[in-house]
């Protein structure tokens, strides 16, 4: 064989295999995410997408993120679970302990990794934390302690408190029924009367009164989805009634809120990501341990202090990791 014919032939050989290779088809992962919010629009998933990004993954190209919003709604979460599994998607993202449960409820077999969730083995959603077991794992809060730790702390910036409205949602796969007891307890030994209101959805937090508020000299959030997304709605209601408050997420306090503790929830979606990039690359989810919260936000909005006439003691304010002035 000629010089020349061999290079033209080896040249052809190798144009041949590169464009075989281009034309390989780049696999498109389809991921659902279940949730109560309103819009992804949210510092919760810019954390998911983050996550995502800093693990290799391109938004459109490489990863497709569905979203099914159930806006306030628990109702809508198991119809929009069954339309995920019929899309089909990989695998399924959920934003709170409903969103579990209705993933849960519509599949066995499509994994499910929680973004956030709380008391996961008291939910009734994993065996343990260790090996959960079946189609889920992810992310978890320990919500209990962090309910008690709430109002020793309001206690402590506002000595004066003695009556604490707690707002709460009854339907809470947890919530209350393992948190209000935890923050009676708490409550007994700082001298508080706990006062429960109680809201099961968006129309009902809308009714709610500042007047029924002021009853007390000191209010409580309980951790809820529904309640985060119409935080601007609570936030109002208790700032009307002029009354110091202490809300789970530092986003509470972002939006008017007085104190807010608690975890960081778009830290934890972030972490999620890494379990989606594993199960994608097959992993049993079932196999993954679930992981805490490791970061934790202490906030102070001053700005409202001053304008409800409020002063933290100087105690209180030392401990704060950051204040919005």
């Amino acid at each position: 064989m000629r010089r020349r014919e061999f290079i033209t032939l080896v040249g052809g050989a190798a144009v041949g295999w590169l464009l075989s290779t281009d034309a390989q088809p780049t696999r498109v992962h389809r991921v659902g995410v279940l949730t109560e919010a309103e819009s992804d629009s949210t510092p919760v998933f810019n954390g998911l997408r983050k996550g995502l990004v800093d693990l290799g993954y391109i938004e459109g190209q490489t990863i497709v993120l569905e979203f099914r919003f159930a806006r306030g709604i628990r109702d809508d979460l198991p119809g929009l679970a069954a339309e995920l599994v019929r899309l089909p998607v990989d695998l399924i993202v959920t934003d709170g302990n409903s969103p579990a449960r209705a993933a849960l409820d519509a599949t066995r077999t499509i994994p499910i990794v929680m973004g956030i969730a709380a008391d996961t083995v008291a939910a009734g959603l994993v065996k343990s934390i260790a090996r959960p077991g079946g189609n889920i794992t992810g992310m978890t809060v320990g919500r209990i302690e962090q309910t008690a730790k709430r109002l020793e702390l309001l206690k402590q910036a506002f000595p004066q408190v003695t009556v604490v409205t707690v707002l709460l949602n009854p339907r809470g796969l947890v919530g209350p029924n393992v948190n209000f007891p935890v923050a009676e307890d708490a409550a007994k030994k700082l001298g508080i009367t706990l006062v429960p209101l109680a809201a099961n959805n968006p129309d009902e937090l809308r009714e709610l009164q500042p007047s029924q508020l002021s009853r007390a000299n000191g209010l409580m959030v309980l951790p809820n989805a529904i309640f985060w997304n119409y935080r601007a709605t609570i936030v109002a209601l208790v700032n009307a009634a002029r009354v110091p408050a202490i809300y789970p997420e530092r986003d509470y306090a972002d939006s008017g809120g007085l104190i807010a503790f608690g975890p960081n929830i778009p830290d934890c979606f972030r972490r999620a990501a890494a379990y989606i990039d594993r199960i994608l690359r097959g992993a049993s989810p079932g196999d993954l341990p679930i992981d805490e919260a490791s970061k934790f936000d202490f906030v102070v909005n001053l700005r409202t202090a001053r304008a409800l006439g409020l002063v933290p003691t100087a105690e209180f304010l030392a401990r704060v990791d950051e204040l919005i002035e």
